[in-house]
C-alpha cells in the first residue's frame, strides 16, 4: 500500500460514540476521516468527495445501510465498502454481501481489527501496479486490463467491485488451478481475516451473475467439489 497518499474514509454510523471511536483509531493510522449520521448524509458526502472506503452501518435512520450500499455500488463500482452490523445471523451478513459490500464486521469489534480490514481492502484496490508487459490478459471472450483495472466480456466493460476484481485477477492469471477457499481468502482478504469463509462463496456467486452466460451452469468459474473453485479456460470460445 502506498505510503505517500492520504486515503479518505467515510464513516456512516448513527451512534455518535461508535462513530467517534472509529474515527480516532483511523486518524491515528493517518487516514482522512469524514462522518455521517444518516444514510442520506452518507450518500451526500460520498458524492461530494473522492472517498476511498465507506464504513457503513446497516441500521440507520431513514435509508438503511443495505440501500446505501446498493446505491453506492451502482454509482461507484470501485469504491471500497465495509459493512457494520450488530446482528450475528448469517442471513444479515450474506444479505450485505449480496448488495456488493467488500467486507463486514460484527459489533462490538476491536477497532484495530477494523483498521486491518481497511488496509487489507486498500491493498486489493491497489492491485493495478504491475509491469507494463503484463497489462492485458485475454481468455476466450474475456479480457482483463490490469493497468487500468478493468474487466471486459466481448469488449464490453463489466463493472467489478475491488474484491471481485481481485478474485478474477487470481483466476485469470492461474487458469485451471483449483483454489481452496482458504487460499482465496489469504490472497484476497489477507492472512489477518477473521470473518466467515462464506464471503468467498457469495463473491463467487456475484461474479458468476455478472460474467457467465448462464450463472446456474457456469462454464468458466467452476466449482471443484470438496476443494473450492477454478477458472476453466475454454479454447473453443
Amino acid at each position: 500500500m502506498s505510503n505517500n497518499k492520504k486515503y479518505k474514509i467515510l464513516i456512516v454510523e448513527d451512534e455518535e460514540s461508535i462513530r467517534k471511536f472509529i474515527k480516532i483509531n483511523l486518524e491515528r493510522n493517518d487516514f482522512i476521516v469524514l462522518e455521517a449520521a444518516t444514510g442520506e448524509e452518507g450518500l451526500k458526502k460520498a458524492r461530494e468527495g473522492k472517498i476511498d472506503i465507506v464504513v457503513l452501518d446497516i441500521m440507520l435512520p431513514g435509508i438503511d445501510g443495505y440501500e446505501v450500499c446498493k446505491i453506492l455500488r451502482n454509482e461507484y463500482p470501485t469504491m471500497g465498502i465495509i459493512m457494520l452490523t450488530a446482528k450475528s445471523q448469517d442471513v444479515d451478513k450474506i444479505m450485505g454481501l449480496e448488495y456488493g459490500t467488500d467486507d463486514y464486521m460484527i459489533k462490538p469489534f476491536n477497532p484495530m481489527e477494523l483498521v486491518l480490514r481497511v488496509k487489507s481492502l486498500l491493498r486489493r484496490m491497489e492491485i493495478v501496479k504491475v509491469e507494463e508487459n503484463e497489462d492485458i490478459i485475454i481468455y476466450g471472450p474475456y479480457k482483463i486490463d490490469i493497468y487500468s483495472r478493468k474487466f471486459y466480456k466481448n469488449d464490453e466493460e463489466i463493472e467489478l467491485t475491488p474484491t471481485e476484481y481481485a478474485i478474477m485477477k487470481i483466476f485469470i492469471e492461474n487458469p485451471g488451478k483449483a483454489f481452496k477457499r482458504d487460499e482465496i481468502l489469504n490472497w484476497v482478504w489477507g492472512y489477518d481475516f477473521f470473518g466467515d469463509p462464506k464471503i468467498v462463496d457469495v463473491n463467487i456467486r456475484r461474479l458468476r451473475s455478472k460474467i457467465e452466460d448462464n450463472p446456474s451452469k457456469p462454464k468458466y468459474i467452476q466449482t471443484v467439489w470438496g476443494v473450492g473453485y477454478r477458472w476453466q479456460r475454454r479454447e473453443d470460445d
